[in-house]
């Protein structure tokens, strides 16, 4: 199946199926365009694909082959260039065509900016949005723009869905009023444990939206990423909170967004594709 606005580049190395088979679809947003700090993000979805060269299918911890399972990817959107809003209007397109064709796919969509989550959210329209990041992104404009990357997950609390988030260690005073005014619950990473990430989880409404901004990770695994922070999260952390999830709660879609860098094997994306292979695996079991 053709799309409108996605256009064909290097494909996640793993055996491919059509879109009206898949279980899971792989999308990329290669825009950048509200990039306040480390540019690169849009070369994120390439660098990340091109990161599954390295990656065995093989899951050892699931006992699960992604080479068995019914994985398509349709490419990139063709963004608008400068124009998040134009760009976010594409993928909400797109997606609309995806679920026409196949309902029962997954979007999995690899960013670029997290300015972009607010599409594919707003076209699944989960319940809830649980998300991992450094930052909270509550704020109502950054640099005079709504839809700068500062003001994801603002706007993604403007369509009234649930929300919690992860590893949280930057924002200002206004974001954790607004937070509080509006009962979205966060954790700041130096107070992260799964037992504080599953009391608050286990009570969100299904089903679920899961966003990962790749700089909640120690920045040792993360270096390239557009706005990085110190004392991150680290890699096993994440994993048992989503494996955890996916086993309590009826997932939607996920995004691995802010993945940047302008080198092939660069360890940001290395990250950014393990995570995705283990998104996957955990999801089929």
């Amino acid at each position: 199946m053709e799309f409108f606005y996605t256009y064909e580049t290097i494909k996640t190395a793993l055996p491919l199926v059509d879109v009206e088979n898949a279980n899971f679809v792989i999308f990329g947003v290669p825009f950048d365009s509200t990039t306040s700090y480390k540019p690169g993000a849009r070369f994120g979805p390439t660098l990340i694909r091109q990161a599954t060269i390295n990656l065995e299918s093989y899951i050892l911890d699931y006992d699960v082959d992604l080479s068995e399972l019914r994985i398509a990817d349709i490419g990139d959107i063709e963004i608008v260039a400068g124009n998040p809003l134009g760009t976010i209007k594409r993928i909400i397109e797109t997606v609309k065509e995806l679920k026409e064709s196949n309902p029962k796919a997954m979007p999995i969509m690899l960013g670029g900016e997290h300015s972009m989550t607010y599409a594919l959210v707003r076209a699944l329209r989960p319940k809830s949005y649980i998300v991992f990041d450094a930052h909270l992104d509550l704020r109502d404009e950054y640099e005079g723009n709504p839809w700068n990357h500062a003001c994801a997950a603002r706007r993604i609390s403007e369509l009234g869905i649930s929300m919690a988030e992860f590893g949280i260690r930057s924002g200002i005073r206004e974001e954790v009023k607004y937070a509080k005014e509006k009962d979205i619950k966060w954790i700041h990473a130096r107070k992260y444990s799964l037992e504080e990430f599953k009391g608050i989880v286990k009570n969100l409404p299904e089903p679920v939206y899961i966003s990962v901004d790749i700089d909640v990770f120690d920045l040792s695994m993360v270096p390239s990423t557009g706005t990085p922070e110190a004392g991150g999260l680290e890699f096993w952390e994440v994993i048992e909170a989503l494996e955890w999830l996916t086993e309590k709660k009826k997932i939607v879609g996920f995004d691995i967004m802010e993945v940047a860098g302008t080198e092939l094997g660069d360890i940001t994306a290395l990250t950014g594709a393990k995570l995705m292979f283990y998104l996957i695996g955990m999801l089929s079991r």
